[in-house]
């Protein structure tokens, strides 16, 4: 199955020049059935990123543009009544497809923000005490605009919380970014790319996740990983169980992305700063000092021991 996976970054990066780690680890969430938020300056190619994954994998794809007047409405559907059958019929909003690019979350309001994210929690909506279910696989990637930008509304940490990953792209290097006009110049990169995987394939490799083995001495670390965040003195709140859930999740992926079916003390390493960065709430004091989650996360990765076995014996 692993092929399957390495066939849909090279699409991607057919796309995206220079961004293989940002591949991977959308890649990561697809698979272990999270959602994820980047975070970034316009211009970088969140869209484009989120396009070419959606088309690698047969996917629906839908966009919602996040504005400040948009209503919840607007994102999961309405009820409209129709004079000839006289009864309401439930019209469905963007929210329901496979692959969702909600775009500049933080420009609206935190209402319609609920409604988004409720719906990746419960993978359904409920208009006039109807529920739907979403049909799988559900992915949400979420951009967001640094906060420093005008008419931006900041997520609430429990908001934060639904996302499994956190990612920023950044800027381009100068020889990735001359390779970027070099391509745009002919023809747009997207068109060239074809479907690598069908939904019941991406589903196969979905369930193959949850089976990827997971010793109890790495299980352990995780919640150590947890724990460190609950009493190192520059975080005020440290991250709940249910990121210890998503670090396991999000380690089992990564296992499989990288063909193999157990997962090891370095993949846990890697992905703690992308799963739990974005849970922690620092101390004023620290924020004050400019110090952000990633270095924080990063000191509590070094310092936290590491379980040591023959891993490769398996």
């Amino acid at each position: 199955m692993h092929h399957q996976i390495e066939a849909v970054i090279q699409n991607i990066e057919k796309v995206m020049i220079g961004k293989k780690e940002v591949a991977e680890l959308s890649v990561v969430a697809l698979l272990a059935g999270g959602h994820v938020l980047l975070e970034d300056v316009p211009g970088v190619g969140k869209t484009m990123m989120v396009r070419s994954l959606a088309k690698s994998v047969s996917a629906e794809f839908r966009r919602i543009q996040f504005t400040p007047d948009l209503l919840p409405s607007d994102v999961v559907g309405v009820s409209i009544y129709n004079p000839k059958t006289l009864e309401f019929e439930f019209r469905p909003g963007p929210i329901i497809g496979n692959i969702i690019l909600a775009d500049e979350i933080n420009r609206t309001s935190p209402k319609t923000q609920s409604a988004l994210l409720e719906a990746m929690e419960e993978a359904s909506v409920t208009i006039d005490g109807e529920t739907l279910k979403i049909v799988k696989p559900f992915f949400v990637m979420a951009t967001q605009n640094p906060i420093e930008y005008e008419g931006t509304y900041p997520l609430p940490e429990a908001q934060l919380d639904r996302f499994l990953l956190k990612i920023k792209m950044g800027y381009p290097t100068l020889s990735e970014e001359v390779e970027v006009l070099r391509r745009a110049q002919s023809a747009q990169p997207i068109e060239q790319i074809d479907a690598v995987l069908s939904l019941e394939e991406l589903l196969a490799l979905q369930h193959e996740v949850q089976r990827v083995f997971i010793e109890d001495s790495v299980k352990t670390y995780i919640v150590e990983l947890a724990a460190a965040t609950r009493r190192d003195g520059q975080i005020y709140l440290g991250v709940s169980p249910r990121a210890s859930i998503a670090l396991m999740k999000a380690a089992q992926a990564y296992a499989l992305l990288k063909g193999r079916d157990f997962v090891i003390p370095d993949d846990v390493q890697y992905l703690a700063p992308f799963v739990f960065s974005h849970r922690l709430i620092l101390q004023p004091e620290a924020r004050y000092e400019g110090i952000t989650a990633e270095q924080v996360m990063g000191r509590i990765v070094e310092w936290v021991t590491v379980p040591v076995q023959r891993y490769s014996e398996r």
